[in-house]
């Protein structure tokens, strides 16, 4: 049986035995959750995390190393980086069609609900920006700053490709870290299903099916909205610029996504994102390398989606009156906000915090959403992973194409 039909089938299993013991037996979750659900849970995701800051420094590394002409560097750069800000701000708007479509938020919808949500403040994007160049590039990887991380990387890989036969000796000995990780992911992946049950059954036991009823129209909204922009933005993408059939897209990168649904982690879910997009949809190692970890830092589309689903559910539980400007200004906060932010579960709570304050709705309507996010950050990352796939397949498509070109044009000259 492959990997992809164990981890639907742990998925389905952890559903039903989450839900099972939720509704008829909530006394016995308790120890079942504490003594073996969250501890092989959090086992499995210790041991991907474990390889998150090697593999993704040597990927870059060897990414860069291995684009080496500087102008081809700036080319998938400034590519990649386009088509995540795009996507990011089209998601936004589908999130807020979305969401004023089906009305998500009638007054009293929240029900008795008193919980409180104590906001953490995003830093601004200058800030942002200028942090990207770490002080100390072995503080930042001991801390997982992967924006620094990736800059350092870079500037590494950039240097190999300059230095050539001179640092030949280190640029093998990063192929076989790199060789290193790869491996200790596909034994990682074995317990993946193990992983996927304990962590789905473990939400699901906690949450129940009474967190989802008084939210159900934010939950469809919210999810109606990921299904329309992994679909309609990256399918049509695929088949647009990559000139490849979607379907067999989504077939191929199904693995990826099933484990950053029980992960709810980008980064977490790096190491297979990769290897599949490289085994099953057929992109290089550089731009896999290069473009893959860039999207788990910037790429938030899902997390865009519910940023701009929750602003117009929040407001309208609130009775108040975004206008149009008020929408554009959440789209141009949350795409910039998406620049920096750590691909782990929950940081989409603080940047949700950034864009209420943008338009001047209160934070602590967030408490209304905190119910249903766990369930809601599965589905969303595993679309912002689908967009960072989605990216790597098309930069990787386009790339070629140019090569064609100048290798014609040169013979042509010839």
């Amino acid at each position: 049986m492959s990997l992809t039909k164990k981890i639907l089938i742990a998925l389905i299993l952890g559903v039903i035995v989450g839900l099972g013991f939720n509704l008829f037996a909530p006394n016995a979750f308790i120890p079942l959750d504490t003594y073996a659900l969250t501890p092989l849970g959090q086992l499995f995701l210790k041991l991907i995390t474990m390889l998150v800051v090697p593999l993704v420094f040597f990927s870059i590394v060897l990414g860069t190393a291995g684009i080496g002409d500087p102008k081809q560097l700036g080319r998938i750069g400034s590519k990649t980086i386009a088509y995540y800000l795009v996507t990011t701000a089209v998601a936004l708007v589908i999130g807020i069609t979305v969401a004023y479509i089906l009305q998500p938020g009638q007054p009293g919808l929240m029900g008795e609900s008193e919980a409180e949500y104590s906001a953490e403040e995003a830093p601004p994007i200058m800030e942002t920006l200028l942090n990207i160049i770490p002080e100390n590039p072995i503080e930042a990887m001991a801390t997982g700053e992967m924006l620094q991380i990736i800059a350092f990387a870079v500037f590494i890989g950039f240097a190999l490709a300059k230095l050539g036969d001179k640092t030949r000796g280190i640029l093998r000995l990063m192929e076989q870290g790199n060789e290193i990780m790869m491996y200790l992911v596909t034994v990682a992946m074995k317990l993946a299903p193990i992983g996927a049950f304990a962590l789905i059954a473990s939400a699901l036991g906690k949450l129940g099916l009474d967190a989802l009823g008084s939210m159900m129209m934010y939950v469809v909204a919210v999810i109606l909205a990921l299904v329309i922009h992994a679909l309609l933005t990256y399918g049509g993408l695929i088949a647009l610029l990559a000139r490849q059939n979607p379907i067999a897209f989504f077939k191929g990168f199904f693995p990826a996504m099933t484990v950053a649904f029980g992960t709810s982690s980008s980064n977490a879910t790096l190491p297979l994102s990769m290897k599949t997009a490289q085994e099953n949809l057929g992109v290089s190692k550089p731009v896999s390398s290069f473009v893959q970890p860039l999207g788990a830092t910037i790429n938030m589309d899902g997390t865009g989606i519910m940023q701009a689903v929750a602003t117009v559910f929040i407001a309208q539980v609130y009775a108040a009156q975004l206008s149009f400007g008020d929408l554009v200004t959440v789209v141009l906060t949350a795409t910039l906000a998406s620049i920096g932010t750590a691909g782990v579960p929950g940081v989409g709570m603080i940047m949700l915090a950034m864009v209420l304050s943008s338009v001047g709705l209160p934070v602590e309507g967030i408490a209304l959403v905190l119910a249903v996010d766990r369930i809601l950050d599965m589905l969303r990352t595993a679309v912002n992973i689908t967009g960072d796939a989605s990216a790597a397949v098309i930069i990787d498509r386009t790339e070629a194409k140019h090569i064609e070109k100048e290798a014609a044009a040169s013979a042509r000259r010839a």
